[in-house]
């Protein structure tokens, strides 16, 4: 059994459920120390986050990654338990085995490996991992880069373990991400009896047409490193269940997923104008998830991309797809900053897994990286 597989089960074996740890980063910590890892525990709320660094030179290149998991739903969908890894026809099976504990083991592996054959390496490496990524997020990642913004700690790299890739490992980078803007709306109208609709305002039918241009907005043409912004519903609330009655209010959840060429401000404008133009009675609540953000060809995206082509032959791709990651946080500091990890085709699903030949494939091309920038 391989180191990095023989820890990536150590890990799955703590049943780490956001926003709990589990004392999965205590496991982490106590291998790093042994490289000469300076370590930093950093609690916020009833968040753990480690901060773990080697070296006190520019450049400093950074692994980021979560130690929580989202909960593994019905235990009796699983063909085994979620939190007692498994190996099963040349895959490695429980909640977090791609999402994202595989990345982890690879990146503490790699690092030995580096560390051991250049005691000496230039610049810094350092480890940020948080236990509330799959929660709200508000006491992990973001937490800990404001401590270091307002110490003067820059990362200059930043590699990401989420489950980038769609067949095998290092097929996509994700080099980038859209942003992510939330709506929380209601509109008013006015309850009354189906039978007498003269006596009263439905909220339903005033909000459908106005939803209905929303969907059909054109936001943006995207451009060559990101698809067209998008606008999806994902939840609408009315009434009580009750078959005669005209609901007083509807209520509408919704995401934009947007690209460089919108900001968060001129969607809000945008939005705020259509609900207007519609002349509903509403409330609206926005919520920013994330800035999008984009790290061009460059120092990180050359090294990944001739680590990954040097160990498993694949010329891969960049693509700024899929949700938001924590990356969101660590971009804005002016961070160079890639998403390198796994086949994601199990993430958040029952019986998640990963192959456990990538496994080491994965720990070997995040060595090479650091091989590429700081041997």
């Amino acid at each position: 059994m391989s180191s990095t597989l023989e820890l990536a089960q150590a890990l799955i074996a703590r049943a780490s459920v956001t926003p709990e740890d589990a004392g999965c980063q205590d496991m982490l910590a106590e291998r790093l120390e042994k490289l000469g890892f300076v370590i930093e525990h950093l609690r916020f709320g009833e968040v753990d986050n480690l901060w773990a660094r080697r070296g006190t030179s520019a450049p400093l290149f950074a692994f980021a990654g979560h130690t929580d998991v989202v909960p593994p739903g019905p235990l009796e969908a699983w063909d085994s338990d979620p939190f007692i890894p498994t190996l099963r026809d040349g895959e490695m099976y429980g909640r977090g085995a791609a999402d994202m504990k595989s990345s982890i083991a690879a990146m503490v592996t790699a690092c030995e490996r580096f560390v051991t054959a250049h005691p000496d390496h230039t610049g810094s490496i350092a480890f940020l991992i948080t236990s509330d990524e799959e929660g709200p997020s508000v006491n992990g990642t973001v937490k800990v880069v404001e401590q270091l913004e307002g110490r003067g700690e820059k990362i200059d790299w930043c590699l990401v373990g989420e489950p980038s890739s769609q067949e095998h490992a290092g097929d996509i980078i994700k080099n980038g991400r859209r942003g992510s803007l939330n709506g929380i709306l209601t509109i008013h109208g006015q309850q009354g009896h189906v039978a007498y609709p003269q006596l009263a305002d439905n909220p339903i039918h005033r909000a459908a047409p106005a939803l209905a241009e929303l969907a059909a907005v054109e936001w943006d043409n995207g451009n060559e490193h990101f698809p067209p912004t998008t606008f999806q519903i994902s939840n609408i609330q009315a009434g009580d269940g009750t078959e005669n009655v005209i609901p007083g209010t509807v209520n509408v959840l919704f995401n934009l997923r947007f690209s460089t060429e919108s900001t968060a401000e001129s969607i809000r404008t945008r939005v705020e104008k259509i609900l207007k133009q519609h002349d509903l009675h509403y409330t609206l609540t926005w919520k920013l998830s994330g800035q999008p953000f984009l790290t061009p060809a460059g120092a990180l995206v050359d090294a990944a991309r001739s680590a990954i082509a040097t160990v498993t032959g694949i010329e891969t791709e960049l693509s700024t797809s899929g949700g938001t990651s924590d990356g969101r946080f660590i971009a804005p500091t002016g961070a160079q900053v890639v998403e390198l990890g796994p086949v994601n085709a199990t993430i958040h699903k029952v019986n998640e897994c990963v192959k456990v030949a990538e496994l080491d494939d994965l720990s070997v091309i995040y060595e090479d990286i650091l091989n590429n920038l700081l041997g």
